[in-house]
C-alpha cells in the first residue's frame, strides 16, 4: 500500500497560548429539536460535492483558511481554534490539493480540493441547527464550481438528549461489555 506524500506547507496563524482552564462557550437560547412533533437527531450534517471549479481557485491557500474562519460566525457558531490548512499530493497528480477543518465547539467544518480535477468537497457538522443554505452560497462563491450536490443529514438519531439519557446509555453499553466478557457487572 502507498502512502500518499504530504508537503509540510501550512497556514497555521499564530495561536493564542493555550490554557489549560476550561473555556466556557455563551450560551444560546434552546433550540427546538423537532420538525412537525417528530424528534431530531444530534444534529445536522451538510455534505457537499462541487466539480468544475477553477483550478486558481482551489490551489489558494488563503482562499480556504479564508472560507473555514469566516464561515463558523456566518452561520452563528464558536470558533474554538484557528483553521489548519495543508497542501498535499505532489505538483501535477490528480490527488495534489488542499485539505484544511476548524474545530467549532458545536463539531467541525472541513473542505478539501483538487485543482487538477477541478473538485471540491466540504462537510459541516453540528450539534446546533444552521443555514445549509448559506453554507452552500459561501461554498458556491468561494469555489465556483459548475455543478454541485449536496445534502443534509440528520446525524444521530439515537443519540440521547439528556444528560441522565446519556449516562443510563453509557451505563447498558458498559454492563453488556462486561456481561459478554464474563465480568461481573456492580451498579
Amino acid at each position: 500500500m502507498r502512502v500518499p506524500s504530504v508537503r509540510k506547507s501550512a497556514v497555521q496563524p499564530s495561536a493564542p497560548r493555550l490554557s489549560l482552564v476550561p473555556r466556557t462557550f455563551p450560551r444560546r437560547a434552546p433550540r427546538s429539536r423537532t420538525v412537525e412533533g417528530a424528534a431530531l437527531g444530534f444534529g445536522p450534517h451538510l455534505v457537499f460535492d462541487g466539480q468544475g471549479c477553477p483550478a486558481e481557485r482551489l490551489r489558494r491557500l488563503d482562499r480556504l483558511y479564508g472560507v473555514l474562519e469566516s464561515l463558523p460566525e456566518r452561520i452563528h457558531m464558536t470558533r474554538i481554534m484557528p483553521p489548519y490548512v495543508f497542501r498535499h499530493g505532489a505538483a501535477g497528480d490528480a490527488r495534489e490539493g488542499l485539505s484544511g477543518f476548524v474545530l467549532i465547539a458545536e463539531s467541525h467544518i472541513s473542505i478539501h480540493t483538487f485543482p487538477a480535477i477541478g473538485r471540491v468537497h466540504a462537510d459541516v457538522f453540528s450539534c446546533e441547527p444552521f443555514d445549509a443554505e448559506l453554507v452552500r452560497t459561501a461554498l458556491d462563491d468561494a469555489f465556483a464550481p459548475v455543478n454541485a450536490e449536496w445534502k443534509v443529514f440528520d446525524r444521530g438519531r439515537e443519540f440521547p438528549k439528556a444528560v441522565a439519557g446519556s449516562r443510563a446509555e453509557v451505563a447498558r453499553d458498559r454492563a453488556a461489555v462486561a456481561r459478554a466478557l464474563g465480568l461481573e457487572v456492580s451498579r
